[in-house]
């Protein structure tokens, strides 16, 4: 179950971040963060009311306030990075955030067998190729790779930190409700300050946009919640990587809706993440 959790995980946040992408094409970033998350925060709410998970809070939800802390910085890094470029370079970076809960595992006590420590391996070498690594080119700016590596380390840190918000299912979506308040309050405060110091402020949204933004935010909040599962039911290590394996889909579906054509590293690597995700999966 561990690596159909993981699994999943990967596939709703390459859904995610593709759509999330597009947005961000024509919406600033802190907008798609801001009404994405509001969204997913009232469909939680929803749903916390309906389970009663009220019951399930305590001390264990600092974990869910943290990652909801760390996850708009590090997402605003990203995209921040991006903008600065080349996005063959910054795609790749960012996948090494996985370090992060790979090694809580490890200090934990887990230790994957030598088959999965394979798997491990080649997944991670798949999903940097995957992400289409310039290796000639354009310098890279010091400050995108220290902002890749803050995202890095931010998207990594959420990971770890949300596989200790909660123990049972609706502690869970408690865990969650929180993490996304969390993203609102500290994304929306940005916004503001941001306009209050003399920035731009945010567009309108048109309502024939909405099921874009409530798609963006839906698919990340259910990412979190498989992810969540995954690490629950088997080894952190292994389900970080498994659940890393995003870029792929992401670039599996520029190619499907936009025919961007994947480059032959790209391809390449792709190859190698499914073959370390059949390791991970059986090792």
């Amino acid at each position: 179950m561990t690596a159909l959790f993981a699994l999943a995980t990967s596939f709703l946040w390459g859904l995610a971040d593709f759509g999330g992408g597009l947005l961000t094409r024509r919406t600033p970033a802190l907008t798609v963060v801001v009404v994405s998350q509001s969204i997913a925060t009232v469909v939680l709410g929803a749903i916390v009311l309906a389970t009663g998970a009220w019951s399930e809070a305590g001390p264990r939800l600092w974990f869910a306030v943290a990652a909801g802390l760390v996850g708009p910085v590090a997402m605003l890094a990203f995209y921040k990075a991006l903008a600065l470029g080349p996005m063959g370079v910054v795609s790749p970076l960012g996948s090494i955030g996985v370090a992060v809960p790979v090694g809580v595992g490890l200090v934990l006590g887990e230790r994957p067998g030598l088959m999965q420590f394979v798997g491990i391996a080649v997944a991670v070498a798949g999903i940097v190729l995957a992400g289409g690594p310039q290796f000639r080119g354009a310098p890279v700016q010091r400050q995108a790779v220290l902002l890749t590596l803050l995202a890095a380390f931010g998207f990594g840190a959420v990971m770890a930190l949300i596989a200790e918000a909660s123990s049972t299912l609706t502690g869970l979506f408690l865990a969650l409700f929180v993490q996304r308040v969390t993203n609102v309050v500290a994304g929306g405060t940005a916004l503001y300050v941001s306009v209050r110091r003399g920035g731009t402020a945010p567009p309108r949204v048109a309502w024939r946009s909405l099921p874009a933004f409530a798609f963006v935010g839906l698919a990340d909040v259910a990412a979190n919640g498989t992810y969540a599962l995954a690490a629950q039911r088997g080894p952190v290590a292994v389900a970080a990587v498994l659940a890393s394996l995003y870029p792929v889909v992401t670039a599996l579906a520029a190619r499907g809706f936009l025919r961007e054509r994947l480059r032959a590293v790209q391809a390449a690597g792709a190859g190698l993440a499914l073959v370390g995700s059949v390791l991970l999966a059986t090792g």
